[in-house]
């Protein structure tokens, strides 16, 4: 049994940042950016396609790829 999301066909991704180094998918009416960082817990950053993707916010991401940056969400808004 298949247990494919219907957030990952490859044939209907939009990134929020498209070209940019962002992977976070883009929000829309079906796809709200209404959910936490698993890691940070910063509210409305994340959409369900995101988390269905295991994903973190951009800042977290950064952070974990090396860099030192907090990116454009900053680290005080939880």
């Amino acid at each position: 049994m298949s247990h494919s999301h219907h957030f990952d066909r490859d044939d209907d991704i939009e990134f929020a940042e498209p070209g940019g180094r962002s992977a976070l998918r883009a929000a829309r009416r079906g796809n709200p950016r209404n959910r936490s960082c698993p890691n940070c817990h910063r509210r409305n950053v994340l959409t369900p396609a995101d988390v269905a993707q295991g994903y973190q916010c951009d800042g977290c991401a950064d952070r974990a790829e090396g860099g030192s940056s907090y990116g454009a969400y900053g680290s005080s808004d939880y």
